[in-house]
C-alpha cells in the first residue's frame, strides 16, 4: 500500500525523517520496498503567469511567450503546447531546475533562432499522471515566483508499504496511524465522523439478504440531490498519490474512503438500479449466483457466473460482485443524480472463491480476504456520507440495515498473559553494560500502545483485552508475545547460539536411499519426479474432497502407472524410451488410510549406445537383460532376492511376471507390460517396469552383514571346474535348482552358471535342458580328482533326489 506522509501526518504524529521512519516500519514487520521522494520531482519550479504568446517565425508548431514569474522578472520562454495562451497561470521550470521524471536539466538554449530562458511544465513531465496533453493550467490565480510543489501535492514522500496477510488492518491509512502510534510512541489524531442527519424523503429502498453468513451486515443508504463533479484538488492529490486515478467526486469519496479505513464501498446510480429492476420500488439483495446467471462488470467484460459467486441484485438482477467489483449496468456517471451507496460486511473465503473463479481481484477483494474489521462499519459509512454531503450536495433520504453480527461486547476477546512466558519465549535483552528481562512496564506499555486493555490477574499475569481493529489478528498468549517482540525491536534481544556445534550426519535410511539411488543411475536410469494427485477412478484410491482440478483429484496407489504415462509422453515427443526410476509416497485405503514409501523404475527400446554395430536395427531388451538390471542393483546391495511366478497385476504379462521376495518378506513386482497395455499406449514390445516397497528394502538392508561386509582373501590356487547337464520339468525353476547344488557342494564349490538351455526336438514334453558350470576351488590347496569327483556326485544325486532330474553328463 502507498503511504503518503502528508496524509499520515493528519492522523497520526511523526517525528522522524521518512527514512528513519521506513526503517521502523520494516523492522517492525512491515516491509517499505520503496521510498519515494516527491519534493525532488518539481525543485526550482515556480508559478508563473503567461503575460503574452506570439507564433514562432521559424516554426508553426511552436509559440514564443513572455512568463512573469514574479519578483519583476519576465522570462522569454519557447512553448511546444497547443494549449499555451496568454494570461494564465503555468508551472515554470527555471534555468538550473532538474526534472528527473524525463531526465531534463533546464539551460538557456536558442530553439529556432529564439532565445528560451526555461520550460512550461505539464503534469506529466513532473511526474504526474493526467489525461490532459499540454501543459498544465491552474484553475486560479496564484501568488507568482511561489513553489508549486505544496499546489500540486509534491510536497509529499511515499512510501511503498507492504502488510503481511495477517495484518488486514494494515491495510487502510488509519491502521499505518495505529502502527506509527505505537512504534514512535506518537499522538494519534484519528477524528471519526459524527451521526449524519436523514431528511424524511421516498427512497422505497428494502434489503434482501439470502445469506447472512456470507453477508452479516449490510447498509443501503439512499442520497438523492447528487451534483457529479470532479473532485477538490486535495481529494485528487491524495487518491494520485496511493496511485489511484481520479473520476469523479462520488466514485472518489468511496475510494477515499477505503483507503483511509480500510472498507469498501459502492455507489449505484438508484435510476439505473430502478431501470435493471423495471420498478419504483427496490430491493437490494444479497445472493449466491446459479448456473447461467451473467453480469458485465465496470471492466467491461461480460461475466459467466458460477454458484461460488456471490452477487448484489435488484429485484433479484445482478448488478455487482458483491465485495469485488460493480456492474457497468448501473455505475455512476456524470449525469447521476441518486445514488444507493452499499456498505457492507462480506465473508472472507466466500470473497476469495467468488474472486477466484472469475479471475478478478480488485483493491476491494483484496481487503475482504484478509478481513474487514467489522466494528468500524458504521464509522467508514457515515465518513462517506458526510464527504458527499460536502462536495456533492448529497441529501439522505432514507438509510436501511440488515445486521446479523453478534453483540458488539463479544467483538473484544481476552487473552491471559504471563511475563514468565514473555521472557521464557524470547529470551534476555540487551541493557547498557549487561543483560536483563522484560519488565511489567514494557510489557504494559507496549501492548497499551497497541490499543489493548490489560487487567492485572495476578503477579506476573494480565487478562488482556484485544480491540476489535486486532480481533482476527491476536487470538493466543503467543500472539501477544510476538506483538511485545516486535515492537520491543528484534534488534533488542541477545543473540544466543548453541554452546557446541558437533558434525552432523545422515541417518542410515536416508545413505541407504542414497547408496540405491546411485547403483539405479550407474545403471543408466535417470530418476523422475511426478506429482502425488492423479485422475479418480482406481480401485482403493483416496479421493479429496476439495480439489484445484477434476485431473487431480485422488491420490495415486503406486506408481507404475505415472512411469507409463511418462514413456509414453516421451516416445510421443520423439525422445525415444524412457530408461527412467521414481522413489516416493503412494497411498490407499485399506482398513483406514494408508501412506506407504516406494521405488519404480520403468526399462524398455534399445539401450545400445550405437547402431552401427548392428547395421541399424533395433534390439530390444528381453526379459532376461531386464531382469539382469535389477540384479546388478541387488548385488550392488547385497541382497539375495527371490523370483516366484505372479499374475496379479493386469498390466503385466502373465507368463513374463514375477514377484520378488527377500528374507521371506514380499518386496515388490517385477515383470512385461501387458501387450493390451502397450498397444493402447502405443508403447514398444520389449517395455518392463518393478516397484519395490522401500520399507522392506531397507529393512534387508539394515542387516548387520549388509552394512559390515566381511572380506574373504581371494584363493591363491587354481579352481577345478565340471559341467553338468540333465533334463528337468519345465515347473523347476532355475533358482531352485541352483539352491539344492549350491547346499549339496559347500564347503569346495565357489560358483554355479547356467550357460545353456536347449527346448525342442530330442528333448521330452515339458521338459526343458539345462547345463551347468561348477566351479570349485580350496583357498589352501589344489584340488585333486579324488577330492572333486565325491563332491561333485553328492550334487548329482541331490538333484535327482529333490526334482527328479535325467542327467545327461
Amino acid at each position: 500500500m502507498r503511504i503518503s506522509l502528508n496524509w499520515l501526518r493528519e492522523l497520526v504524529e511523526i517525528k522522524l525523517s521518512h527514512e528513519e521512519l521506513a526503517e521502523t516500519l520494516t523492522m517492525a514487520g512491515f516491509e517499505v520496498e520503496d521510498i519515494e521522494d516527491r519534493r525532488t520531482w518539481a525543485n526550482g519550479v515556480v508559478v508563473g503567469r503567461v503575460l503574452e504568446r506570439q507564433p514562432h517565425p521559424n516554426a508553426d508548431k511552436l509559440s514564443v511567450c513572455q512568463v512573469d514569474i514574479g519578483a519583476n522578472e519576465t522570462l522569454n520562454i519557447v512553448c511546444g503546447a497547443s494549449n499555451v495562451r496568454a494570461d494564465i497561470y503555468v508551472a515554470v521550470a527555471t534555468t538550473g531546475t532538474y526534472l528527473p521524471n524525463i531526465d531534463l536539466k533546464i539551460k538557456p538554449a536558442k530553439l529556432r533562432g529564439v532565445q528560451s530562458q526555461g520550460m512550461i511544465c505539464s503534469l506529466k513531465e513532473l511526474g504526474l499522471p493526467t489525461d490532459v496533453d499540454g501543459i498544465h493550467i491552474f484553475p486560479q490565480e496564484m501568488p507568482l515566483g511561489s513553489d508549486v510543489r505544496p499546489l500540486l501535492g509534491l510536497d509529499d514522500v511515499i512510501l511503498d508499504l507492504t502488510a503481511t496477510a495477517n495484518r488486514a488492518d494494515a491495510l487502510s491509512m488509519v491502521g499505518v496511524a495505529r502502527e506509527v502510534a505505537a512504534l514512535t510512541d506518537a499522538k494519534l489524531s484519528i477524528l471519526e465522523p459524527g451521526e449524519v442527519s436523514i431528511t424524511e424523503g421516498v427512497g422505497n429502498l428494502a434489503l434482501k439478504i439470502a445469506d447472512s453468513q456470507a453477508c452479516p451486515a449490510y447498509i443501503g443508504t439512499v442520497i438523492e440531490q447528487i451534483k457529479i463533479a470532479p473532485s477538490p484538488d486535495w481529494l485528487q492529490q491524495r487518491l494520485r498519490a496511493a496511485g489511484v486515478r481520479p473520476i469523479n467526486n462520488v466514485v472518489d469519496i468511496t475510494n477515499y474512503v477505503l483507503l483511509e479505513w480500510g472498507q469498501p464501498l459502492h455507489a449505484f446510480d438508484r435510476d439505473r438500479l430502478k431501470s435493471v429492476a423495471s420498478s419504483e420500488n427496490l430491493t437490494i439483495g444479497v445472493r449466491f449466483a446459479t448456473a447461467g446467471d451473467t453480469l458485465k462488470t465496470l471492466d467491461g467484460q461480460t461475466r459467466t457466473l458460477t454458484t461460488q459467486n456471490l452477487l448484489i441484485t435488484a429485484n433479484d438482477k445482478p448488478v455487482a460482485l458483491a465485495g469485488v467489483m460493480g456492474g457497468e449496468e448501473t455505475e455512476v456517471h456524470e449525469g447521476t443524480q441518486s445514488l444507493v451507496l452499499e456498505a457492507a460486511l462480506f465473508d472472507s473465503v466466500a470473497i476469495r472463491r467468488s474472486s477466484r473463479s472469475v479471475g478478478l481481484r480488485s483493491e476491494a477483494s483484496g481487503r475482504y480476504e484478509r478481513g474487514v474489521n467489522r466494528a468500524e462499519l458504521e464509522v467508514a459509512n457515515r465518513r462517506a456520507l458526510t464527504l458527499i454531503s460536502e462536495l456533492a450536495q448529497g441529501v439522505i433520504v432514507q438509510q436501511q440495515i440488515a445486521d446479523t453480527r453478534p453483540d458488539p461486547s463479544t467483538w473484544s476477546r481476552s487473552i491471559v498473559l504471563r511475563l514468565d512466558r514473555v521472557n521464557q519465549i524470547l529470551g534476555p535483552i540487551e541493557l547498557a553494560e549487561d543483560t536483563g528481562e522484560l519488565e511489567t512496564k514494557d510489557v504494559e506499555r507496549i501492548l497499551t500502545a497497541l490499543g489493548c486493555q490489560l487487567t492485572p490477574s495476578g503477579e506476573g499475569t494480565w487478562s488482556v483485552s484485544v480491540p476489535p481493529y486486532r480481533y482476527r489478528d491476536l487470538e493466543r498468549e503467543i500472539d501477544l508475545i510476538e506483538e511485545i517482540a516486535r515492537l520491543y525491536g528484534y534488534n533488542k534481544f541477545c543473540d544466543t547460539l548453541p554452546d557446541k556445534s558437533e558434525a552432523g550426519y545422515l541417518p542410515l535410511d536416508q545413505e541407504l536411499i542414497r547408496k540405491l539411488r546411485a547403483h539405479l543411475r550407474a545403471e543408466g536410469l535417470t530418476e523422475l519426479i511426478h506429482y502425488s494427485l492423479v485422475k479418480p477412478g482406481e480401485t482403493g484410491q483416496i479421493v479429496l474432497s476439495n480439489p484445484l482440478f477434476v485431473e487431480y483429484s485422488a491420490l495415486r496407489t503406486d506408481l507404475i502407472s505415472g512411469l507409463i504415462d511418462a514413456f509414453q509422453y516421451n516416445l510421443e515427443q520423439g525422445n525415444g524410451s524412457l530408461n527412467g526410476f521414481e522413489i516416493g509416497r503412494i497411498f490407499w485405503q485399506e482398513d483406514g488410510l494408508q501412506e506407504g514409501e516406494a521405488i519404480a523404475a520403468i526399462i524398455g527400446g534399445d539401450r545400445t549406445v550405437g547402431k552401427w554395430s548392428t547395421s541399424g536395427r533395433e534390439q530390444p531388451l528381453n526379459w532376461f537383460e531386464a531382469k539382469g538390471i535389477l540384479e546388478s542393483v541387488f548385488q550392488q546391495l547385497g541382497l539375495q532376492v527371490e523370483y516366484q511366478p505372479d499374475c496379479r497385476d493386469e498390466r503385466l504379462h502373465p507368463g513374463c511376471t514375477a514377484s520378488l521376495w527377500v528374507r521371506g518378506n514380499r518386496l515388490g513386482i517385477f515383470g512385461q507390460l501387458h501387450p493390451q497395455v502397450r498397444r493402447e499406449k502405443g508403447l514398444p514390445d520389449s517395455v518392463y517396469v518393478f516397484q519395490l516397497d522401500v520399507d522392506v528394502l531397507l529393512e534387508s538392508m539394515e542387516q548387520d552383514e549388509i552394512l559390515i561386509p566381511t572380506f574373504h582373501p581371494y584363493s591363491t590356487y587354481p579352481a577345478s571346474d565340471r559341467d553338468i547337464a540333465f533334463f528337468a520339468t519345465v515347473k523347476v525353476s532355475v533358482a531352485e535348482i541352483e539352491k539344492v547344488i549350491s547346499n549339496a557342494g559347500k564347503g569346495l564349490l565357489e560358483s554355479v552358471e547356467l550357460f545353456d538351455e536347449y527346448r525342442g526336438e530330442n528333448v521330452p514334453q515339458g521338459q526343458r535342458s539345462l547345463a551347468f558350470r561348477l566351479i570349485y576351488r580350496a583357498s589352501d590347496r589344489t584340488l585333486t580328482e579324488a577330492e572333486v569327483e565325491p563332491v561333485h556326485n553328492q550334487v548329482r544325486e541331490a538333484l535327482v533326489e529333490k526334482f527328479g532330474v535325467n542327467l545327461r553328463s
